[in-house]
């Protein structure tokens, strides 16, 4: 199971670590792990190199994580958009992921 954990200060969204296999195919052949994937990427690329703010993000060794230094009103955004693509995605193949949020 994927497990994507949002983090939140003063119900604002400042980051996401994202771990796991959804189990739905092989690796390399499951289609929720690449959409998931797919969208954690884009989510913090767009933080980084669209808003150019500084966060600490990378894809390695099963874990995507993305946090950003100081967040604003655009990364609550972004990480609010992402939180409802994973609900959906949730949706089309339940037991796949598993979303949680932290107050940090």
């Amino acid at each position: 199971m994927i497990k994507a954990e949002f983090y939140q200060s003063e119900k604002q969204y400042c980051g996401f670590r994202v771990t796991g296999h959804a189990g739905f195919a092989e690796s390399g052949q499951d289609i929720v792990c690449a959409a998931v994937t797919s969208a954690c990427m884009l989510a913090a690329n767009i933080i980084t190199d669209g808003f150019h703010i500084k966060a600490e993000a990378g894809a390695e060794d099963n874990v995507m994580l993305c946090i950003a230094d100081k967040p604003d009103e655009r990364v609550h955004a972004v990480m609010d958009m992402l939180a409802q693509q994973l609900e959906m995605i949730r949706g089309e193949y339940p037991h796949t992921i598993k979303i949680s949020f932290s107050e940090v």
